[in-house]
């Protein structure tokens, strides 16, 4: 191994190390930020099922930008989507 590989190996590692530590102080907001995210999937799911059968077309759907706008904003964040998918049918 020459010393070029060496040090490389040697700045990857203290990068992985640099990484877990600053992971390591936000893993709080990670987790919150995935629950709040499935949670408000579950939200629109249950909330697709019931207002689908009160009104035709209320219906939102399940991708990234929905799991997003839940995770970042929560339950308001999901009523916000209905709100603006309400304001459409209009």
């Amino acid at each position: 191994m020459d010393t070029y590989s060496g040090s490389l190996w040697i700045i990857g590692i203290l990068g992985a190390v640099f990484l877990v530590v600053m992971l390591r102080k936000h893993v709080e907001l990670i987790i919150n930020f995935v629950l709040r995210g499935v949670l408000g999937l579950f939200v629109i799911y249950f909330g697709n099922y019931f207002l689908c059968m009160q009104m035709p077309g209320m219906e939102l759907g399940y991708n990234p930008v929905t799991f997003l706008t839940s995770g970042a904003l929560g339950i308001p964040g999901v009523l916000m989507m209905y709100g603006v998918q309400f304001y459409m049918l209009w």
